[in-house]
């Protein structure tokens, strides 16, 4: 007789047991999305800014509070802008009396030009009666060449005194136009002190008080409008393609939690942000919307194509991206297969299986 060599219980069912998984398509809807990471912002937001340095001197505003556009907000102290003002403003003021029928510098070059003008018409009476003289034979030509040269000496400080008036009322409106710029250049940078609402909105959050002292550039304030809030999304290069306006968004804030908020697609920006290679899409709450806060961060679903009742499988049955292993009459066959929408746990088969395909599910086991 010849010995039988009997196995262990256990390790006979291990041997019958260690067989893959086998599973059949089955029917979903399926829901195909891009994920995409963001925050949420006020519609038209903007950072007001200090356009000088100095201190704040008034703050009129706090936080939450609404603002029309121009409103005063806050009032900056600038010792030296203030200096430079009144200096602008006393040198336009001495300019312009200057130019002016009080002014004591024309006044006095219109005397002398007025007086040269009264010695040059008497000079040139004076030469004209002793030419006239000296045509009639009487007189002496030193008498003529006298009353020739004082009535040549005589034009001469008249043209000197106007010349004289004409320069030097040109240099006073030159600088008095100097000094109307330099005023408004002042002026402006006075008006830099009062920094203003740019659009109507809600004060979303300052960050100076008064006393504080402020730079040139600072942001003193967030304001936005707070009727409409924007979704600002950041998606994937290799997913851009697929978003379109319109798209619904299902969207959670870690500030709610687990709720579930919809929104939809608005406008999609073509310039990608060379830092983490994504492109910026905005979206819009659609129907109710979390509490009214900003700068939330949020993650998305943007459905990008749905099918009711579809033939799905399971990601893992898949035999890298277009075949699956199948049971055919009892051994194991390779089917290549048309794929269409996915998730991540379910892909779409559109041909190359049906319903009573076996399909097996390499690595693992029942």
């Amino acid at each position: 007789m010849r010995p039988y060599l009997l196995l262990p219980a256990a390790t006979c069912l291990l041997l019958s047991c260690h067989k893959p998984a086998q599973i059949h398509l089955q029917t979903k809807d399926i829901i195909e999305t891009v994920y995409a990471s963001g925050t949420i912002t006020s519609d038209n937001e903007y950072s007001l800014v200090a356009l000088t340095n100095g201190t704040i001197l008034d703050k009129n505003i706090k936080d939450g509070d609404p603002v029309r556009k121009g409103q005063l907000l806050f009032v900056i102290r600038n010792e030296a802008a203030a200096a430079r003002y009144q200096a602008s403003l006393d040198n336009l003021h001495n300019t312009e009396l200057n130019l002016s029928g009080n002014s004591p510098l024309l006044n006095d070059l219109e005397l002398t030009l007025r007086s040269a003008g009264i010695k040059l018409r008497n000079d040139s009476i004076n030469y004209y009666r002793w030419k006239n003289l000296w045509d009639q034979g009487i007189g002496t030509r030193s008498n003529l060449d006298d009353a020739y040269t004082n009535y040549q000496i005589s034009a001469n400080q008249q043209k000197s005194a106007a010349e004289k008036y004409n320069t030097t009322l040109h240099d006073l409106r030159v600088s008095n136009s100097n000094a109307k710029s330099q005023a408004q250049t002042s002026k402006k940078e006075m008006n830099d002190n009062f920094i203003t609402a740019g659009a109507d909105g809600v004060v979303w959050q300052t960050f100076k008080e008064t006393g504080d002292g402020v730079r040139a550039n600072e942001t003193v304030a967030i304001i936005g409008d707070s009727s409409k809030r924007i979704i600002r999304l950041a998606v994937d290069q290799e997913d851009i393609s697929r978003i379109k306006t319109g798209q619904r968004v299902l969207l959670k804030t870690d500030m709610t939690g687990d709720s579930v908020f919809e929104a939809n697609v608005i406008h999609i920006y073509p310039a990608m942000n060379p830092s983490d290679q994504t492109f910026r899409v905005d979206a819009v709450f659609h129907g109710p919307k979390p509490p009214a806060y900003i700068h939330s961060s949020v993650e998305a679903n943007i459905i990008v194509a749905s099918k009711p009742g579809a033939s799905v499988l399971r990601r893992d049955a898949l035999a890298g991206t277009d075949s699956v292993w199948v049971l055919d009459e009892g051994k194991e066959k390779k089917i290549a297969v048309v794929t269409g929408l996915s998730t991540l746990d379910y892909i779409e088969i559109v041909k190359g299986i049906d319903k009573n395909s076996i399909i097996i599910l390499k690595g693992v086991e029942k």
